[in-house]
């Protein structure tokens, strides 16, 4: 029975390393985002400093340890082989369900998901244990730490308003004295600005972080504690720590030329990153650890009968290995440079909190709409209150100057100063719940710092503040719903291990291995398709040449999926194939996205288009126009015989089928066609290219008198006649936009040239 637990043991620590790696991809966000978003350094030294933070940090958790331990249940109410299975149904659920959010780039919190699994397990095995019994559910408060559940909870949910307020609240002050041409206020204020930022980090990060870590009861001269002696002299450390900064950042300024923005920067992202470990490290490995603990204390109690032994010693303080937390510590760094899903969350929230437009990730909802509408409305009766001379000061503090175009991946999606604010604030907050053992969601405090920040720096205007805040909506509801997901998921797998035994342990563990597999391969497949895409997306920076090859890249690939989709979905439509024809709707709804995204990125290349002797930039809108419009000829043509085939109506007669298939074989040679005059700009076949048109032109008209002759006959019913007629119409319109198409590509690349 001892090496059954030893391998349960094993299990736990592996499911850690793995919780480790999908957990830090998910909150790489929290202490990445404005320093990567703002472009404040280099992404090595971006790195560099937050592994240095996140290792450092990892040894102030400990005091954290103690809510895997008893923050949410009273572990003396149960036996070691029921700790194990609340143990391994949290870990299971953990790892599965952060892996899901990060392959779909949602931002969720890993302390809202450890504490609502360890609350799903804990509330299932207690049931079984007092049904077992024979007891009463109203028992079940004995068993579960309602009052520190609930106090961890409200912290949680406190901590999404307050972030949000005081990152508000802070960025227009900031906003109002630098404004956003704060290089000349800079010079003046910009050392003690940031002396006082560093300074309240290193405040909160090491004073109020020192309680509870590995390093409070180091003994100093006379026998005192570390924790005692910064306990006793803050006063002079901060009074120091300020005058050392301000000093320090005004000669890096004077002597290196070094932005003082990009120091607070730096020194933001290394102590939130600190901040984070310290935090969020129990959230990875406080449930192994305690695991680790509870088999050690029975194995020194004999390894008796697992059912029988108390698990009252985690009840007490029990201490963490600080070389344990380092290994934690390095995991973490190295999943934080080379995981890709940590990117894929990272830009939700940039792009949530971008200045400049772009395009927006998230549609519209009702709720949005109506928040913002009535924002509008309120603002519009305020600015009638308040003095024009007031309104106007004001207006010109918040004037956003460019940072550069907005489809450059180069250029920051905000600046500096509300980069430095993001940390400041986040930094401090977080280091104020762990000080107090509350552990706070890391996501959710900076996240709503970041869209608080983005608030007031107006980033979000009229045309996309209905988009933000159904993001931010989007987001938020994602994080309700991993505390019901994390609850019932956690709950079920604790009570169908408690009931099916042992196996079912191994069942689960290899359940959470083929998703995690599962989830890394729609992510490569998602990347390779986004790879794919940026290979003709075009840029406000790409020369004329450049445009001109990827514009022809992406009129080739819109012939190549319109001939693709209407052959496939014709041919499953007429084999009666219902599953592949819908394969045919899903691939034309990915045209039709990728067609709308080209066509919305159209207008950022205006600029170049207009620069020479020749405007060229109509021409491009109508190569844009025209793919839009095959796109949507597809879908309405798709869209019907769909549900004819899901409704079950009757086929088409074998002459239908006949005349399809033959028209079918002639559009195909067509977009060949099509193909070879834009890929080898042989606009001189254009005249062929027309005449081959026309003659499949004249089969639509024969193929339509057939079916006239049909309807005479009663061969065929209304139903029937409606589809088929769609059919061709909508394959007559595709005809008539890929000459057109055609026509716009030879005229722009003919112009674009001149224009050299």
């Amino acid at each position: 029975m001892e090496n059954f637990y030893l391998i349960l043991v094993v299990v736990l620590f592996a499911l850690a390393i793995s919780d480790l790696i999908v957990g830090v991809s998910n909150d790489a966000v929290n202490f990445l985002n404005s320093a990567i978003g703002s472009k404040a350094a280099p992404k090595w030294l971006i790195f560099l400093l937050a592994g240095l933070g996140v290792l450092i940090g990892a040894t102030f958790s400990t005091g954290m340890m103690e809510v895997a331990r008893k923050g949410i249940f009273h572990p003396d109410m149960f036996f070691f082989s029921e700790i194990m299975i609340i143990f391994l149904a949290v870990m299971i659920t953990d790892v599965i369900l952060l892996d899901m959010f990060n392959t779909f780039g949602l931002p969720t919190s890993t302390t809202v998901s450890i504490v609502f699994e360890l609350l799903g397990s804990a509330v299932a095995v207690s049931m079984v244990k007092i049904k077992s019994a024979g007891g009463s559910f109203t028992e079940l408060s004995n068993y579960i730490n309602s009052e520190k559940a609930l106090a961890i909870i409200t912290g949680i949910l406190l901590s999404v308003f307050i972030a949000f307020t005081v990152g508000a609240i802070i960025q227009y002050i900031t906003r109002l004295i630098f404004s956003f041409n704060y290089r000349k206020p800079m010079k003046y204020l910009g050392s003690a600005f940031g002396g006082l930022a560093i300074t309240a980090i290193t405040y909160f990060i090491l004073i109020k972080g020192m309680k509870g870590s590995a390093f409070a009861e180091i003994e100093i001269a006379n026998g005192e504690m570390l924790q005692d002696w910064v306990s006793n002299n803050t006063g002079v450390l901060l009074f120091y720590t300020f005058v050392a900064w301000v000093i320090l950042i005004q000669l890096l300024k004077w002597i290196f030329n070094i932005k003082i923005l990009k120091i607070v920067v730096l020194a933001g992202t290394f102590a939130l990153a600190m901040a984070f470990a310290g935090n969020d490290l129990v959230n990875f490995i406080g449930v192994p650890l305690a695991g680790f603990s509870s088999f050690k204390a029975w194995v020194a109690s004999g390894a008796g009968a697992p059912d029988s032994f108390s698990m009252e010693m985690l009840a007490g303080a029990v201490g963490t290995p600080t070389f344990m937390l380092l290994i934690a510590g390095l995991i973490m760094i190295v999943t934080l440079i080379f995981s890709k899903k940590a990117k894929s969350v990272i830009t939700t929230t940039l792009d949530l909190s971008r200045q400049n437009e772009g395009t927006e990730r998230f549609g519209s909802s009702l709720a949005a709409r109506l928040i913002v509408r009535s924002t509008t409305q309120f603002n519009k009766t305020l600015l009638k209150i308040v003095p024009g001379s007031l309104t106007n000061t004001i207006q010109s503090r918040f004037t956003p100057v460019s940072l550069g175009p907005a489809d450059d991946p180069e250029t920051p999606a905000f600046d500096k100063l509300r980069a430095a604010v993001n940390l400041v604030v986040a930094s401090i907050l977080i280091s104020i719940g762990t000080s107090l053992k509350l552990p706070l969601s890391t996501t959710y405090v900076t996240f709503m710092v970041a869209m608080g920040t983005s608030l007031s720096d107006r980033a979000w205007d009229r045309d996309s503040a209905v988009y933000r805040v159904s993001g931010v909506f989007a987001v938020i509801g994602g994080w309700f719903m991993t505390a019901l997901i994390a609850f019932t998921v956690s709950g079920v797998i604790a009570l169908l291990i408690s009931m099916g035994g042992n196996f079912m342990i191994f069942v689960f563990v290899a359940i959470a291995i083929f998703m995690v597999l599962r989830t890394h391969t729609i992510l490569k497949k998602r990347t390779e398709n986004e790879t794919a895409e940026e290979e003709d997306s075009i840029s406000e920076s790409d020369a004329s040449e450049e445009i001109i090859e990827k514009s022809s890249k992406q009129v080739l690939k819109a012939f190549i999926s319109t001939n693709q989709i209407i052959s496939f979905g014709i041919d499953c439509f007429l084999n009666e194939d219902l599953n592949g024809l819908k394969k045919a709707e899903l691939s034309c709804s990915e045209f039709s996205k990728k067609a709308k995204k080209n066509k919305d990125k159209a207008f950022s290349t205006f600029q170049k288009l207009t620069e020479g002797t020749i405007d060229t930039s109509h021409f491009y809108v109508q190569i844009m126009d025209y793919k839009r419009e095959m796109a949507h000829a597809v879908s309405f043509m798709l869209l019907p015989m769909v549900e004819h085939l899901d409704n079950n109506h009757k086929p088409f007669t074998d002459d239908q089928i006949a005349e399809l298939k033959d028209l079918i074989a002639q559009t195909d040679v067509f977009f060949n066609y099509n193909l070879h005059t834009v890929k080898e700009e042989k606009f001189d076949d254009l005249d062929n290219l027309i005449s081959e048109r026309e003659k499949i032109f004249e089969f639509l008209d024969k193929i339509e008198k057939s079916q006239i002759k049909r309807i005479k006959n009663k061969e065929v019913n209304t139903r029937n006649s409606q589809l088929f007629f769609k059919i061709i119409a909508e394959i007559r319109n595709l005809l008539l936009l890929s000459i057109n198409l055609v026509k716009s590509k030879r005229d722009f690349i003919t112009f674009t040239r001149q224009t050299n």
